[in-house]
């Protein structure tokens, strides 16, 4: 396991034990990691479903949930309350009865849990799609004041080498305003997990070797990121071998701060940033966790469907820090 996890169990080994929901809670995967999490005493998972299901899959598993909290969404206590909640926040867009509808499948049940500070974060997307994951956190978690868009991001491992890549989940045609945010949460979201962030805004062009609409919007999205924050380390827009290696940078790029050593990507489109991260994954021999969806009020995270327990397990670190 890489440093950035054994640091994140560290800390989170010396702080109050964070809850995170799961909401697959019979799936093989989410099972024997929260088990993990819990036996480790890293955080308090809390499993979404029905308690004798749960039970009988985790002795089928042979693996402990003894520390972990089940709750069902059919028989909550506090389900009035939250049907009351819900109805105020979707105000008007949802009558009390629908509302005990919708809040009685999971996705919208465990996100309500992290809105009423039932619990600190969520993990999901084992078994649901992304937007079964989102829709919900962003209709009642929402994005922070000033944040326009929610953003997803991988932190990339191989070994002691770490990177943040995005958008790689979420905004098919992000504009220059949303590269620009997708740059300045990127940046914070580097700093959480220890690595210094330095920006590259991607593109098919360096400094201006072609011009189109696409790398014009690039080089515009630099100059709003920088706006938001001028403490940034943030250049573009970059052909990615001119923000990854030096001797390049140094022909390319000569007067740029990043001098070929970036460490956060900022990825044009969805469509490049996807097939990026999973380049990397598949021919680079990195490990991707996330995606992590950066900007929303309290932590909301989404796994792919195609992920081992492993990944639960380091998904599940990330979002109790992101919740410290």
């Amino acid at each position: 396991m890489s440093d950035l996890f054994v640091n994140l169990k560290e800390t989170l080994k010396d702080s109050n034990k964070r809850l995170i929901v799961f909401l697959e809670a019979t799936d093989e995967r989410i099972l024997v990691a929260a088990s993990k999490l819990a036996e480790e005493d890293l955080m308090t998972p809390v499993l979404i479903g029905k308690e004798a299901e749960i039970t009988e899959k985790s002795k089928e598993l042979k693996v402990s949930i003894e520390k972990c909290q089940i709750i069902n969404p059919l028989s909550y206590e506090k389900n009035d309350e939250m049907v009351d909640e819900f109805v105020e926040i979707r105000k008007g867009k949802a009558t009390k009865e629908e509302a005990k509808k919708i809040l009685k499948t999971e996705n919208y049940f465990g996100t309500m849990l992290v809105y009423m500070n039932q619990a600190h974060g969520l993990v999901s997307g084992a078994v649901h799609s992304t937007s079964d994951t989102v829709r919900p956190a962003l209709q009642i978690i929402k994005t922070r004041p000033g944040i326009n868009k929610t953003s997803g991001v991988f932190i990339m491992v191989r070994d002691e080498k770490r990177y943040v890549f995005g958008d790689c989940a979420i905004n098919i045609a992000p504009t220059s305003d949303d590269l620009a945010e997708i740059a300045v949460e990127s940046n914070k979201t580097a700093k959480v997990f220890g690595i210094d962030p330095k920006i590259a805004m991607l593109s098919f062009s360096t400094k201006g070797s072609a011009k189109s609409e696409e790398t014009e919007r690039v080089v515009d999205a630099v100059a709003k990121a920088k706006a938001i924050d001028s403490t940034l380390v943030i250049d573009g827009e970059f052909q990615f071998d001119a923000a990854f290696v030096p001797s390049v940078a140094a022909k390319k790029a000569p007067g740029s701060d990043i001098k070929g050593d970036a460490t956060v990507f900022v990825f044009p489109s969805l469509e490049s940033g996807n097939i990026g991260y999973k380049l990397a994954e598949r021919l680079g021999g990195f490990e991707a966790v996330g995606p992590i969806l950066q900007g929303l009020n309290q932590p909301v995270n989404d796994l792919s469907r195609g992920c081992n327990s492993e990944d639960v397990y380091k998904l599940a670190l990330i979002t109790a820090a992101q919740a410290k």
